[in-house]
């Protein structure tokens, strides 16, 4: 149990400060190492993810980095899709799963990558701006204000491109149902790049949505009796810890370094289950 309980609050962490669940760590590392049925690893993982969102997103709510009106509009498509997810886990073959996995990272590496010469996204065209507050104004009113404590100011910013993050939420949302992930590796991506909203906030808004996304799901794992409970009490317990000390130092950090290691570490988790996919179906040996 106590490599569980190692392996927990590693996810945890890495998830923390990236705006993940720690499933896109958990659900290769348990497949992998433990050889736990892909299945299982996915309902793990889920259950990991719900601990790690309340335990993280605290935090980034106090610091004032979590954008809750943003959160809550998103939020309305993650969970569709994380049901739909969840039921199509269910009746999918192992194979196709990681295949799909595999295809999620490398879409996110590769946007990530290119997110990374438009550092934070901060935009500081007079006339975009302009557009924007003008744009804004009404429901979709989602601009908002953080302290930066690597930078040491306060970054103010727009949000655009409302419906591409939201058709991409539930894209997300059908992620964190069908492999476990908790879709934030998604949902960062959707906000900071195409939402145009700073890193650390889509980072914090996506902890706080990914635990409602995760439980979406989670109990139709449970129902359908696909979660192993003996296992659980490590997970949650590790993804908790690991989380909490990631939301400690995640705001000081450099956010094109963020991006960087977000980027490296999706890539090669994107080729494990490539190749492991590829094993199953009987491409490769």
């Amino acid at each position: 149990m106590f490599e569980y309980l190692i392996m927990a609050i590693f996810a945890g962490f890495i998830g923390s400060i990236m705006g993940l669940g720690g499933g896109v760590i958990m659900v290769p590392t348990l497949t992998s190492i433990f050889n736990i049925p892909i299945h299982k690893a996915i309902a793990l993982s889920i259950m990991g993810v719900v601990a790690t969102s309340v335990s993280g997103s605290s935090k980034y709510f106090e610091r004032k980095l979590t954008n809750i009106r943003l959160a809550m509009y998103l939020e309305t498509a993650t969970t569709v899709g994380a049901l739909s997810g969840a039921l199509l886990a269910l009746i999918m073959r192992e194979g196709s799963l990681y295949l799909i996995f595999a295809v999620f990272a490398f879409y996110v590496c590769i946007a990530q990558l290119h997110s990374i010469r438009n550092e934070e996204k901060e935009r500081v065209v007079i006339y975009k701006a302009h557009v924007r507050r003008v744009t804004n104004k009404g429901f979709f009113n989602f601009s908002g204000e953080y302290y930066d404590e690597y930078k040491e100011t306060n970054v103010k910013y727009e949000v655009c491109g409302y419906l591409k993050g939201w058709l991409i939420s539930m894209f997300a949302g059908v992620g964190s149902g069908l492999l476990g992930i908790g879709g934030g590796f998604i949902k960062v991506s959707a906000i900071n790049i195409f939402m145009e909203v700073p890193l650390k906030v889509a980072i914090a808004t996506s902890k706080f949505m990914i635990g409602v996304t995760a439980a979406t799901s989670a109990v139709l794992y449970y129902v359908c009796g696909v979660v192993d409970l003996g296992l659980v009490a490590p997970i949650v317990v590790g993804t908790t810890i690991g989380s909490y000390i990631g939301t400690l130092v995640m705001n000081r950090l450099k956010s094109r370094w963020l991006a960087l290691a977000f980027a490296m570490l999706v890539a090669y988790l994107g080729l494990n289950m490539l190749f492991k996919g590829l094993r199953i179906i009987g491409v490769m040996i």
